[in-house]
C-alpha cells in the first residue's frame, strides 16, 4: 500500500498533543473506561482542576449499552455515559467535586453543545482545554468542541486503543472506524455548516 496515501488519512483523523496546564478536561460520551482512566491520570498530574464527562447514551440505541472494556472493574449498573465515566474518574482518584457530569448529550455534537452550556452556567471561561477521546475520534471531536469554544486552545490527549495511527489500515475494524470518521466529518459537518450559513 502507498504509505503517503495512507498518511493523508492518518494525519487528518489522528490528532494528539502533549498535555499542558488547562482550565478543564472534556470527555465526549463513551462507554469505554479507558477515556475516564486517561482523564483521571491527567487530573491527578495537575493538568486541569475540573473534568466534564458528557453523555446520556447513543442516539442509535436509546440506552446505555454496557461497559466496553474492564466491566469487572466497573460493574454498574449505569443509566448514562456520564454516570459511568464519573464512576471511572472517582475510582481513579478524581475528587467528586471536580467532576461536573453532563448527562443529556446523545451524540458528539451534543457533547460539545451541552458541555458549553454547563461551563457557561458554572461561570467558567475556558481559554485552554484538554480533550480526552478515542484516537480515531480525535478529529471529529476536536472540530465539534472547537466550534462551540471558538476562542479556546484545545489539546487532544487520546486514551489507549487497539486502533491507532500506526495500525488502523491493517485490520477491517480499523478501516471501518477511521474511514467511517472521514464520512462523518463530511456528512455531519455539511448539515452544521449549512445551518450556520443559513443564519448569516
Amino acid at each position: 500500500m502507498n504509505q503517503r496515501f495512507l498518511n493523508m488519512y492518518t494525519d487528518y483523523i489522528f490528532v494528539e498533543h502533549p498535555p499542558a496546564k488547562a482550565d478543564i478536561l472534556f470527555i465526549p460520551g463513551s462507554n469505554a473506561a479507558a477515556l475516564g482512566e486517561r482523564a483521571a491520570a491527567l487530573w491527578r498530574e495537575g493538568y486541569a482542576p475540573v473534568v466534564i464527562p458528557s453523555g446520556k447514551y447513543s442516539i442509535l440505541t436509546g440506552r446505555f449499552g454496557g461497559v466496553q472494556d474492564e466491566p469487572e472493574q466497573y460493574p454498574g449498573p449505569y443509566a448514562t455515559e456520564a454516570e459511568f465515566l464519573t464512576d471511572v474518574l472517582v475510582k481513579n482518584g478524581v475528587a467528586p467535586e471536580a467532576v461536573w457530569p453532563e448527562p443529556e448529550a446523545t451524540y458528539t455534537y451534543e457533547n460539545a453543545i451541552c458541555s458549553r452550556r454547563l461551563t457557561d452556567a458554572r461561570g467558567l471561561t475556558v481559554e485552554k482545554a484538554i480533550l480526552c477521546c478515542k484516537p480515531y475520534h480525535a478529529r471529529r471531536a476536536l472540530l465539534y468542541y472547537q466550534l462551540l469554544y471558538p476562542d479556546c486552545e484545545f489539546l487532544v490527549c487520546p486514551c489507549r486503543s487497539t486502533v491507532t495511527a500506526a495500525n488502523w489500515y491493517t485490520t477491517e475494524e480499523g478501516m471501518k472506524l477511521v474511514l467511517g470518521e472521514m464520512e462523518r466529518c463530511g456528512g455531519q459537518f455539511y448539515d452544521i455548516m449549512a445551518e450556520i450559513l443559513g443564519k448569516n
